[in-house]
């Protein structure tokens, strides 16, 4: 609050205390008041009127200041109330008081929507568990009664649209369900692999992977589904060639552990390499891809984010896409589990 707004908002008052001076000095010029005396009230009057107007704009601007100020600070508006003081002036009172209020009633309604959220979230992570019990047994149904192949692809999609959807919700609360330690990017991998041998064969895919005996602190179960995410997306978007292949290989680099994941595939456009991090981003390929919802590498871009990891992605459209994942080596962890 500057001063010149503070006067021009007290311009009324000014022109009337101005003109309550000259009625009362006509007063006392017509009643003869000696000139001594109406110097000495000009001064007084005028004095009073100053320091009365300074207190008032004073005490509002540091008000007003530290108002702007820890608003300027804060990333969450609506905790202003619990930061200011409560002011000693009527309007400021006034106006704290509501801030206070509708603090209160924000934060109420942000509870009941965050319990509505929650209670659906629980109930989709249920629901999917549930989904997908019977839907394994129907997998392991098919391969007993060796049916269709196509009936098994479209099956093993239902689950991986399933899963995705799990971690999605959970991926705003991953502080809730994992669990960081050493985990073997060999055996992770195999598992990957395992879960879309029929795809690759089925598509003649050639998949190879150098990760030697390395292990990166992380979620066992975590790394696996974006694992999992990045080589469904290779499958999805390989290219119709006779040497399909996916890659993976790991090694050291600097206090990382690098994962590198290599496929022959569309590649991606150079227009859209900037965006496939972005939600529901499907691209140029997405529209050669009916199947492609966007979500994948989003979800995993988000998980790496709260789990420490780094996700990067390298493309040349029509040769190959390369996604690279970097662990920082936890030294701390590390000189815990020696001393065990």
């Amino acid at each position: 609050m500057k001063l010149s707004d503070y006067l021009k908002d007290k311009l009324f008052i000014i022109i009337l205390v101005i003109l309550t001076y000259f009625i009362i000095l006509s007063f006392m010029i017509g009643f003869k008041i000696i000139i001594a005396f109406q110097v000495c009230f000009t001064i007084i009057y005028f004095l009073l009127f100053i320091i009365i107007f300074l207190y008032d704009f004073i005490r509002k601007y540091f008000f007003y200041k530290e108002i702007l100020l820890k608003l300027d600070m804060l990333e969450e508006k609506y905790l202003i109330c619990e930061l200011l003081s409560k002011p000693n002036f009527l309007d400021g009172e006034i106006l704290y008081q509501m801030l206070y209020e509708i603090n209160k009633s924000m934060n109420e309604n942000m509870r009941d929507y965050k319990e509505k959220v929650n209670g659906f979230k629980e109930y989709v992570e249920m629901w999917i568990h549930e989904v997908k019990i019977p839907l394994a047994a129907l997998i392991l149904y098919t391969h007993n009664k060796r049916t269709a192949k196509a009936l098994v692809k479209e099956i093993n999609k239902i689950d991986n649209y399933l899963e995705q959807i799990l971690y999605y919700i959970r991926s705003d609360t991953t502080e809730a369900d994992y669990i960081i330690k050493e985990v073997s990017l060999n055996k992770v991998i195999r598992e990957v692999m395992l879960r879309n041998k029929d795809v690759l064969l089925e598509k003649n895919i050639d998949i190879t992977s150098d990760v030697g005996n390395l292990k990166v602190l992380t979620d066992y179960k975590w790394l696996e589904f974006m694992i999992n995410q990045v080589i469904s997306n290779s499958i999805k978007y390989m290219r119709d060639i006779s040497n399909k292949s996916i890659k993976i290989k790991a090694y050291k680099k600097d206090k990382q552990i690098i994962l590198e994941i290599l496929d022959n595939g569309m590649g991606i456009p150079k227009c859209d390499i900037g965006r496939v991090f972005n939600k529901s981003f499907t691209g140029l390929n997405g529209r050669k891809v009916s199947s492609s919802t966007g979500m994948g590498l989003y979800i995993v871009n988000n998980l790496c984010k709260k789990l420490g990891h780094r996700i990067d992605v390298e493309s040349k459209e029509g040769e190959y896409t390369k996604v690279v994942f970097s662990f920082d080596n936890n030294l701390f962890y590390s000189e815990v589990k020696n001393m065990e």
